[in-house]
Order: structure tokens, then sequence, then C-alpha cells
């Protein structure tokens, strides 16, 4: 038996609880893993919530990110053998697999072994938010050497990793955020600049920061309204990459700057990378050499417990913290 944290209802955190349950062994393709730490993300509070692109089978599992130590191999694995310490990409859907546990299977497609150095709480800070922000900087979005992103959100685990990538490109992060009291942390986390606020204030300074050309790139989960603002601190021929709804409303979209510098408003989500073998590969070779050169550090927040699985779930609701939640088993 193994406890597994599964939800039989829609709700908030209190929903979750831990269940002893059999796990099956890996069938062909799988790799089963012997749970070491987890990475808490947002769209585990969205499925939970039913807010998430489909809706909960009940008993419902969850969880993308794990990391820990291969237990079995299903048949038809051969890159992978008990023993190694691994992690998981989140490249799969909560109907068919979670990682929210003790003990897990996972397709080992979205598998990858840890790079030398990196502790399991480290490893399972890492795939979601570094596949993620590479997928729209720099297989989306291109970023190159000189130019500025705006960074949405910049204290999350996402938008610090994209201040890291477009640091190790030799690109300039602009990072955004509610209030000020980030402010320090955003520059000690590699932010050329921090933005608090928005409105037409927010596409002043960026106008100013950038000599008036514009960002070339604003990389956002909030949308809505706001959104405008940065469209507006765009550079001729740049792209607005909205890559989550913490905004459920429409995008404010302003017409004519979006005519007149021919800009570029794009939807995008991780499972555009991670269910193409061939993006993903990229975006596994660019990650691991970032984190073997030390250009990518993934940085943690806070851990819990998996027996506090529902205090570190409130914790992210409350939006305060400024990196990764690890949940250790």
């Amino acid at each position: 038996m193994s406890r597994i944290v599964r939800f039989h209802r829609i709700g908030g955190p209190e929903v979750l609880q831990i269940d002893d349950i059999d796990v099956p062994a890996p069938k062909a393709g799988d790799v089963q893993i012997r749970v070491k730490a987890i990475g808490l993300n947002r769209a585990e509070v969205m499925y939970r919530s039913g807010q998430y692109t489909h809706a909960p089978r009940f008993p419902a599992a969850l969880g993308y990110e794990a990391s820990g130590v291969v237990e079995a191999v299903g048949s038809g694995v051969q890159d992978f053998a008990p023993g190694d310490a691994v992690s998981v990409v989140p490249a799969f859907s909560f109907l068919d697999y979670g990682m929210y546990g003790e003990l897990v299977n996972a397709p080992a497609r979205a598998v990858v072994k840890n790079p030398a150095g990196l502790s399991f709480e480290e490893a399972a800070a890492t795939w979601m938010q570094y596949a993620t922000a590479w997928g729209a900087l720099i297989e989306i979005g291109g970023l190159a050497r000189g130019q500025a992103v705006l960074v949405g959100a910049a204290s999350s685990s996402v938008g610090l990793a994209a201040i890291q990538i477009a640091n190790s490109v030799g690109a300039v992060p602009i990072a955004l955020t509610r209030s000020d009291s980030k402010r320090t942390a955003l520059l000690e986390a590699g932010a050329k600049h921090v933005i608090a606020g928005g409105g037409d204030a927010l596409t002043q300074q960026v106008r100013e920061l950038t000599g008036g050309t514009g960002a070339q790139l604003a990389f956002d989960p909030v949308g809505g309204p706001e959104a405008a603002h940065q469209l507006r601190a765009l550079a001729k021929q740049g792209m607005f990459v909205q890559y989550g709804a913490l905004d459920t409303r429409d995008l404010s979209v302003p017409v004519m700057d979006l005519l007149s510098r021919h800009l570029s408003v794009r939807g995008y989500e991780l499972f555009e990378i991670t269910t193409d073998a061939a993006k993903l590969e990229r975006a596994k070779r660019f990650i691991t050499e970032g984190l073997a050169s030390g250009a990518l550090k993934p940085a943690i927040d806070r851990t819990f417990t998996l027996d506090e699985i529902v205090e570190a779930h409130r914790y992210m609701e409350a939006g305060a913290q400024v990196g990764k939640i690890v949940v250790t088993v």
C-alpha cells in the first residue's frame, strides 16, 4: 500500500486527502518512481477547484511534477533502470497520471534523469517552470541578446525561470509585479528592472527603460484588460504570449497599436512543447545544460511534507511565494 493524495469532490484545499492504495505495476512504456519530492503548480489548484481545461474523474489524482528513484520499469522501457534518480516533466493528463504520492507511475517519455548535483527538491522544482518559460521565450519568441522581455507575475516559479533564461541568452528581463514589496527579491533573482503596478505608467516605464524602442516580447499569465498596457509597451513586430488566465476576463487589445506596429498576440501552453518529441528534446537539452552550468538554478520558496498537502495548497492560493513550493515525501 502507498499513500496517494486524491480528491473525491471539487472544492478548496480541504478536499485533498491521503488514501492508502495499491499502486499497480508499471504498464508498457511506463516508469514507476519512489517519490522523494513533489513540485506544486497553479494548474493543480485549478483542477482541484473545477477551473481547469478538463473535469476531474473521481476519485481524482493530481500532480504534474515529482522527483525520486526508479523502482521498476514497464516493458519496452530501455532508457531507465531501477535506482536511477529521475524527475517527471508535465506531458500527460491528470486523467491518466498523478504525481502526488509515495509511489507513482509516469510515462517514460515524460521522465528525465536528474543532472549531477541537483537535489530531489530542486529537481521537483525544475521542469514545469523552465520548460514553460523556454517554450515561450526561446522556441516561440526567439528571444535574443539585447532584446527586452516583460515577465508578468515575475515572482512565480515560471516568472523566475523566465528571468534566468532571459539572462542566459543575454536578453533584458523586466519583471512585472503587483506591488513594490517584491522588488528587492526580484532584483536579487536577476531581473534587470522591476515595474510594480500597471496602467499607463507601465507602458511609459517600459518605453523609458528601452530607450523608446519597447520590449520585443511579453510573457504573461494574467491577461484581462491590463494586457493592453503591455501590448502598448511592445516594440514593432513584438509578441504578446499569454500562458495563463489568472484574470479570466477577455484580453483588451489596442487595435491601432496592433495594426501600426504589426504586433502578434499568441496563446500558449506547455503541452505544445512536452507533447512534441523534437521540441521536448530541445527543451531538455537547453535546461539540462543550463542547470549544469549554473545559469539556471531552481528557486524554492518553501517546503511542506506530504501530510501538509492541504496547507501547501492554501499557501499557493495565497500567492505570497517567490519561487517554487515543494512537498517532500
